[in-house]
């Protein structure tokens, strides 16, 4: 949403729940010196200090309206996990792509959070390989198991999870797609989010240029039948995560 002054964090809230979309998000005037435009983000639970899918979006329509960035080449976008950088596509086949922020938590996981994540994902602990906090504000944390195919036949117990927001990943054996990638929220509103970037974004930290290649394609929202493609590489020690940005709906709304 365009032009978002004045609206209350009531109606921001119960316009996201109305949309019923992973994320609604409003346009602001900057507050912070070097930003190009202030973002909110909601979910139909709550509001997120960050995320990459409405950073991408967001981006491309403040573009789109007849927004002008202080510099030609990145737009900078104020949220609540400070200023990130938002690099524009420069070609057919160059899409735009985020800096990764910053992660608010990471490092290992306690054995009872895993015990928990186990069981709300339907499997034996030994089935999570690795584990890390990756949390950059929705407070994600990433589970790697054997392979994709595991990934894809995950069945959760959504009451299991309680406040945890687990990312699952696992790897292709061959193809252009690395990995397959799950995200599993509920205390957001949505209990399986079909493409995530500040997900991806965590993963990359936490698993590119390592155990995955410094570039590679994650597909995330098979089994919602969607077919949701993530470009992520790590350059010079940071990580960018892309995709493409398209607009498909417009409209006016009144609060």
């Amino acid at each position: 949403m365009h032009d978002a002054d004045g609206i209350t964090d009531e109606e921001m809230a119960a316009f996201a729940r109305w949309t019923n979309l992973s994320e609604t998000t409003f346009l602001l005037p900057p507050t912070e010196p070097g930003a190009d435009y202030r973002l909110r983000i909601w979910t139909p639970g709550g509001e997120l200090p960050f995320a990459g899918h409405p950073t991408l979006g967001s981006c491309h329509a403040w573009l789109e309206a007849g927004g002008v960035p202080s510099r030609d080449d990145v737009v900078v976008q104020e949220c609540g996990a400070g200023l990130v950088t938002i690099r524009r596509g420069r070609g057919a086949d160059d899409r735009p792509a985020f800096a990764a922020p910053p992660l608010l938590r990471s490092g290992p996981v306690d054995e009872a959070d895993l015990a928990r994540i186990a069981t709300a994902l339907g499997l034996d602990r030994s089935d999570l390989l690795e584990s890390a906090w990756i949390d950059n504000g929705p407070g994600w944390v990433g589970v790697l198991l054997k392979d994709a195919e595991a990934v894809l036949a995950v069945e959760p117990d959504w009451a299991a999870f309680g406040g945890l927001k687990v990312g699952v990943v696992g790897e292709y054996a061959h193809g252009d797609l690395a990995v397959e990638v799950r995200a599993f929220c509920p205390g957001y509103g949505m209990p399986e989010d079909p493409v995530t970037g500040s997900l991806n974004a965590g993963i990359g930290q936490w698993l590119g240029g390592g155990r995955l290649p410094a570039a590679y394609v994650a597909s995330q929202g098979t089994v919602l039948q969607r077919a949701g493609r993530v470009h992520v590489s790590v350059e010079d020690g940071e990580v960018w995560v892309g995709g493409d940005a398209l607009t498909t709906v417009t409209g006016e709304v009144a609060l």
